[in-house]
């Protein structure tokens, strides 16, 4: 009879220890399983601070564009800058312009 007994409550002890995994396992899977765990949360949220401070550095240079065009649409100054320096403007008879260039490797003499 006392094998009977410490058998059916190894039996026992063993059923309880599967049970605990179990139960174990459907804790972890709650909250490391399925299509949205612990991890991938973690991810997302890490990738979304990357894509907000991309945003906020893409912001600033789009706002400091819109200054810049505001500038050329209205500052004078600016405005005859730039035709000086892109384009070789002159301003009136009294500035001439001299642009030297390399002559063509067709019009060299050997």
């Amino acid at each position: 009879m006392a094998t009977k007994k410490k058998s059916s409550s190894g039996a026992q002890r063993i059923k309880q220890v599967l049970i605990g995994v179990g139960v174990i396992a459907a804790l972890v899977f709650a909250v490391q399983g399925g299509e949205y765990g612990t991890r991938d949360l973690m991810r997302q949220r890490a990738r979304k601070r990357t894509l907000v401070s991309t945003i906020d550095s893409l912001q600033h240079v789009v706002d400091s564009l819109k200054r810049y065009k505001r500038r050329v649409e209205t500052d004078p100054a600016l405005q005859e800058r730039i035709a000086r320096e892109e384009f070789g403007m002159v301003r009136g008879s009294k500035e001439l312009l001299y642009r030297f260039a390399e002559p063509d490797s067709a019009t060299r003499a050997p």
